[in-house]
């Protein structure tokens, strides 16, 4: 995603508890993971009309989804609101993706707020911005320990999605190695699959040595031809490995799709290409 620019510990767990990991059953594996749709990806409409977007969503079939950054600026009867909507419409919501004024002690009040409203899980970091020093993630990696602190207590866990140059090396060392090791084991990594490949990252690495680490998957393929504008299972990205270690070693709970665009097609019916591109893989991964 390129998005740079109060409640008790038991009513949270009982809330979890609630919640069925089996919402969307997309073959015959060991595991049934959930499938939701990072709402950045339909972000034009979610603008326009968001409950009406949201209905479109779960119509085709995604049982969960991920607000992005714009979520912070709704006052609390706009986040029930939206919950609502979503109980209504049998949809969960696991993480949000947020700017880094959610993980400061002026902003972090707000965004458990909003998040207990909408149920979720793991309050996830976009992005850091513009980041050029080794020193710099080291910051970034403390805002993150310091902000799990205050999260976990109320009930949340703090996350970090990658985008591109957390791949690349910075004097010789990977900024995405530093946020592995320098954070908390508590601190869930959100693997952005394009993002990683994108980069010369490889996934199925990244997810074998953090485990139990990668709760979340932001799921695309991507190619050196046509760079994002493929399908997932049109690129290059390795699916019965990738799965295989998410689902094995990495502690996976749920994928969410992201696709940014898709040449020819509007943003709802990329959304779901998007979906019965990924089922078809999952299938033919766990058939």
């Amino acid at each position: 995603m390129k998005d740079r620019d109060l409640v008790s510990r038991r009513s949270f767990l009982g809330l979890a508890a609630a919640t069925p990991l089996s919402a969307l059953v997309l073959g015959a594996a060991t595991q049934h993971i959930p499938v939701g749709l990072e709402l950045y990806s339909v972000r034009d409409d979610l603008d326009k009309d968001l409950p009406g977007t949201l209905s479109k969503v779960a119509a085709m079939g995604y049982k969960l989804v991920e607000f992005y950054s714009s979520y912070y600026d709704w006052t609390p009867a706009e986040a029930r609101k939206v919950r609502r909507q979503m109980d209504r419409l049998g949809v969960r919501c696991y993480s949000t993706h947020n700017d880094p004024k959610s993980f400061t002690p002026e902003g972090i009040g707000k965004a458990m707020e909003l998040n207990h409203t909408l149920g979720t899980r793991y309050i996830v970091l976009a992005s850091p911005g513009t980041v050029t020093t080794l020193d710099g993630w080291k910051r970034v990696a403390d805002m993150l320990n310091h902000a799990n602190h205050t999260l976990m207590a109320r009930g949340f866990h703090a996350g970090y999605h990658n985008d591109d140059d957390e791949w690349r090396l910075l004097d010789d060392k990977r900024p995405i190695d530093i946020i592995a090791s320098e954070t908390e084991k508590s601190v869930i990594l959100q693997l952005d699959m394009g993002n990683c490949l994108a980069s010369g990252g490889d996934p199925v690495a990244y997810i074998r040595s953090n485990p139990g680490r990668i709760r979340a998957m932001h799921v695309k393929d991507w190619s050196h031809q046509k760079g994002y504008d493929v399908l997932i299972g049109q690129g290059m990205a390795p699916w019965k490995k990738i799965l295989t270690a998410a689902q094995t070693v990495g502690g996976v709970e749920y994928y969410l799709i992201e696709q940014e665009g898709l040449r020819g097609h509007t943003e709802m019916e990329t959304a779901k290409l998007s979906l019965a591109a990924f089922r078809k893989v999952y299938q033919q991964v766990y058939s």
